[in-house]
This record gives structure tokens, C-alpha cells and sequence, in this order.
């Protein structure tokens, strides 16, 4: 009776593997919530959402984008010259990194009109590192399906960063403690990761001649994937930054955490979908691609409507009884965004489409408009309340959202 319950398609097995795994790690974060909430501020928060902001638009370009390869040759030999390609890369752009912020830390703290973010500045070069670092060794282990190992590593993450940033915050160390839960989380997962690498005895196969081989062969990735990853990064950063300059730090508090807490249980699938969908696709023909892509888009929009739903009509009720009111207009952001946030999980995975197809240009002017567009907004409504603010950009995203969704059809058809 029981074997007739368990899953039959490798797929489906990889996915509640990497799923059952997400589940605890995202479940940490959301029931230490309502505590963080109560030992830090809305400007604690603020401060936070600026710090990730900034290492997460340098750590999605640490390793030039090269870690996409690493699913691509048949032999592991070549994977892991790809591997340490990207890492070289990660390591320079980080000592670049900090040398920028040593020799500009005070005008880049006046540019982000932020006094703040000053001193949590320096450990931007080592989060950016920690975060491409990561990115490599996930890319690894998935290609050779340790999706176990995966799991535990967002598991051993959530829990470090639940027991740093709460610890701290007893102590009331303000943003501190949220940054060093960050950092410390980082260095766990990838401490995990990095030893199932060790165990397959390929670091003896890595060569500087192969490392340039297929830094010429996967050219395409930095030229053409590395600026829209940098352009997504820089959407984030900008938004973070003009709702903490247009309307305060406290806002951006606000808006983090409604983010935060809307893509936290979406990112529960989506993620262990995303990995699982790219390994799936990167072995499978043109036909079976086909086949793929409409079956996920039906299977993750009736898994995932009931949730948005629920958040779009009782949201702002939830967060104002699990966090406190003063986070009352935090759940009115997570109501506004739900639209968005709702395409969004199902459109991300998607983009290694055009990876897989060296569709790469075509992603990059699509990113292009997806992000200038609402900074445009916010420039423009500079002068109107957050909320209403929130609903256009809501409604922009979300139409843009859809023309992403119809050019993924067009690149099937083309293909």
C-alpha cells in the first residue's frame, strides 16, 4: 500500500527530495519570524534589506555567470575546470570589491543616502564571495544529483541563521545581528557542499589550459546571461534603495518583510522545481521540452494559487496578529504584491530556457524592460504613498510577467 504512494518519475522524486528539505529550512525562518519581529525594528530590517540588496546583485555575477555551465559537458573532469573558472573569478571580483569599498566608502554611504549601511559595508566583499562560492557548489552537487545533500545544506543553513540572529538580538546589536546570521548561515551550506566536491577526488583534474578552453566555449554566458543576472540584481538594489529614499528606512523594513514572507513559502517549490527543471531539461530533446514546459506551468499554478490567495484576501490580518501591529502595513504590501509574486513563481524557472536554447539576448532585452520600467515608476510617483505606489508596480510586474511567459512559448515554437 505504502510503495503505491511513493512517487515513480525520477523527477518527482528529486523534487519532494529537495522540497522535504526546503520545507524545514523555510520553515525555521517563518517560525522564528514573530520573534525577530519583537528584537528588532522595522529600521533594523531596513538596514538588512539594503545589505542583502547590494550582495545580492554582486553575487549573482561572482562567478561571471560560468556556474550555469557546470550542468552542460557529459564528463565531470570538465564540469569541475568550470567549476574552478567561475571560483577565480568569484575570488577577484571580491578583493575588487573591497578595495572599492576602502578607497569610496563614504561616497558610496552618501550615494545611498543611508548613513546606517556604513559600517556593515566591509562585509559586503565577503557575502558576495560566500554567495558565488555557494552557487558553484550548488550547480555541482546538482549536477550529480546529491539532492540529499542539497537539502541538508538549506536545512544546516536556516538553522545557524535562526540561532545567530537570535542570540544577537537579545543583546540588542540592531542590524548586526541579522547581518552576521547572513555570513554565518553562508559559510555552513557551503561548508557541506564543498566536501561531497572533495570526496570525488576532481580537484587533481583541474588545468589552466581547460579553464580557458571553456572560457572561450561558454563566452556567451558572461557576454549575454552575466548582464541580465547583474540587471535583475540591480532591480532589487534600486527598489530597496528608493523606497528607503523616497519614503523612509522604516517602509523599507515594511517591504522587506512582506517580500520576504510571500516568497518564502513560494520559494519552498519553486526552488526544489527550479533545480530539478534545469537538470531535467539540460538531458531532454526539443520535443520532451515542449511537453516539460506546459506541464509545469499547469502543475505549479494549482499548487500554488490556493497560497496567494489566501495572502492576497487575509494578509494584512496574518502579519498584523503573527508579528505585531506595527508590521500592519507590511501585510498590506504582501496583499499589493501578491499578483506579482504569483507570476514570478511561476516564470523563474523558466529562464534556463533560454540558456538551453543560447537564447541569452533575447532574455537580456526582456530584462532590460523588467527592470527599467519600475524604477521609471518609482521616479515618477516619487510624491504618492508606498501603497499606492505598490499597487501599480504590482500591476506592471505582472503584465510584464505574461509577455515573458508568451516569449518562452515563442522560443518552443521557434525551436
Amino acid at each position: 500500500m505504502i510503495s503505491k504512494l511513493k512517487p515513480k518519475s525520477e523527477f518527482t522524486k528529486n523534487v519532494l527530495t529537495l522540497m522535504t528539505g526546503t520545507t524545514i529550512a523555510q520553515a525555521i525562518p517563518i517560525a522564528i519570524s514573530p520573534i525577530l519581529t519583537r528584537l528588532y525594528t522595522p529600521e533594523d530590517f531596513g538596514v538588512f534589506a539594503l545589505f542583502v540588496a547590494i550582495t545580492s546583485i554582486f553575487g549573482s555575477i561572482a562567478n561571471g555567470r560560468y556556474e550555469l555551465a557546470i550542468m552542460l559537458p557529459r564528463r565531470d573532469e570538465d564540469a569541475i575546470n568550470i567549476m574552478a573558472l567561475g571560483f577565480i573569478i568569484n575570488v577577484t571580483l571580491s578583493l575588487f570589491l573591497l578595495l572599492i569599498v576602502i578607497i569610496f566608502h563614504d561616497k558610496i554611504v552618501s550615494l545611498l543616502n543611508n548613513k546606517e549601511i556604513s559600517p556593515w559595508l566591509y562585509l559586503v566583499p565577503v557575502s558576495v564571495f560566500l554567495m558565488g562560492l555557494f552557487n558553484l557548489l550548488n550547480y555541482f552537487n546538482n549536477r550529480k544529483k546529491f539532492y540529499k545533500d542539497l537539502a541538508k545544506a538549506k536545512i544546516y543553513k536556516s538553522i545557524g541563521m535562526a540561532i545567530v540572529q537570535i542570540s544577537f538580538g537579545f543583546v540588542k546589536v540592531g542590524a548586526f545581528g541579522l547581518i552576521s546570521g547572513q555570513i554565518f548561515s553562508q559559510i555552513i551550506s557551503n561548508t557541506k557542499l564543498f566536501f561531497n566536491i572533495k570526496r570525488l577526488n576532481l580537484l587533481k583534474k583541474i588545468k589552466k589550459v581547460k579553464m580557458i578552453v571553456f572560457a572561450k566555449r561558454y563566452k556567451k554566458l558572461p557576454l549575454y546571461n552575466l548582464p541580465n543576472a547583474f540587471i535583475d540584481g540591480f532591480r532589487l538594489t534600486m527598489i530597496n534603495v528608493l523606497i528607503g529614499k523616497f519614503f523612509s528606512l522604516s517602509m523599507l523594513g515594511q517591504f522587506s518583510l512582506a517580500l520576504r514572507m510571500v516568497q518564502t513559502p513560494s520559494s519552498l517549490m519553486g526552488g526544489a522545481i527550479s533545480q530539478v527543471f534545469f537538470q531535467k531539461i539540460s538531458m531532454s530533446n526539443k520535443k520532451e521540452i515542449k511537453y516539460i514546459v506546459k506541464k509545469f506551468i499547469f502543475k505549479a499554478a494549482l499548487v500554488s494559487l490556493p497560497l496567494f490567495i489566501i495572502i492576497f484576501l487575509f494578509g494584512k490580518n496574518i502579519f498584523s496578529l503573527i508579528f505585531g501591529e506595527k508590521w500592519k502595513v507590511a501585510g498590506e504590501i504582501a496583499q499589493i504584491l501578491t499578483p506579482w509574486l504569483f507570476f514570478n513563481f511561476l516564470t523563474a524557472p523558466l529562464s534556463t530556457l533560454f540558456i538551453k536554447f543560447n537564447k541569452q539576448d533575447i532574455l537580456l532585452i526582456f530584462a532590460f524592460f523588467y527592470t527599467m520600467l519600475p524604477i521609471f515608476l518609482f521616479f515618477y510617483m516619487e510624491n504618492y504613498p508606498l501603497l499606492i505606489v505598490m499597487k501599480y508596480f504590482s500591476l506592471l510586474m505582472s503584465c510584464l510577467l505574461i509577455i515573458f511567459i508568451g516569449l518562452v512559448f515563442f522560443i518552443l515554437k521557434d525551436e
